[in-house]
């Protein structure tokens, strides 16, 4: 019911108010990638069965990302997003987009965080945060793009180093900024756009 509420009655309200003060929403969302590789099914020769190969430890990276209707902005960091990370976000993409910002985005504790709030107050109205309602991942186009950088731009993907994994990433990324469709098909897919 909460979701509902929100798609039919908060985000209609969301979209005005942003198109009336001039601002662009950006919703935001992390994940974490690790070694392991995601799998799924793959082409073989008839007979031989696939094997997927790969050194699993507990290390991952992990990536920010605020996706806009038209692109998306992401950064990499070591280890988990904390709040610190969060305002750095947060600070590259005021400088960025350079207009007002109206950021939507999940309860994380990082999002919640004194020291976020902090920033968002000294930024003098140029940031306003929305929260996504409780337990509802599918209204965050973002969500959509993990989930295609997981199960199609690095599907079977065996890394050796976390080094590797980050600059395979990266390079995955920096195409679906290049490629509108895989960032219109995020929007639909969470029924916003």
């Amino acid at each position: 019911a909460a979701i509902e509420h929100w798609k039919k009655r908060t985000w209609p309200g969301l979209k005005k108010k942003a198109r009336r003060e001039g601002r662009l929403i950006v919703f935001i969302d992390e994940s974490g990638l690790s070694q392991r590789p995601t799998r799924v099914r793959t082409w073989a020769v008839k007979g031989e069965s696939p094997v997927v190969q790969f050194c699993f430890n507990w290390d991952h990276v992990s990536v920010i990302a605020g996706m806009h209707f038209t692109g998306v902005c992401f950064r990499f960091h070591e280890g988990s997003v904390k709040k610190e990370e969060v305002v750095e976000f947060l600070k590259a993409l005021k400088a960025h987009l350079r207009r007002p910002l109206l950021i939507v985005w999940d309860g994380a504790r990082p999002h919640r965080s004194r020291l976020v709030r902090d920033y968002v107050d000294s930024t003098e109205g140029h940031l306003q945060i929305e929260a996504l309602p409780a337990y509802a991942p599918e209204l965050n186009p973002v969500e959509y793009l993990w989930a295609w950088l997981k199960r199609h731009a690095l599907a079977n993907f065996c890394p050796d180093t976390l080094a590797e994994l980050k600059h395979t990433a990266r390079g995955r990324l920096k195409s679906a900024q290049r490629r509108s469709a895989i960032i219109a098909a995020c929007w639909a897919q969470a029924e916003l756009f």
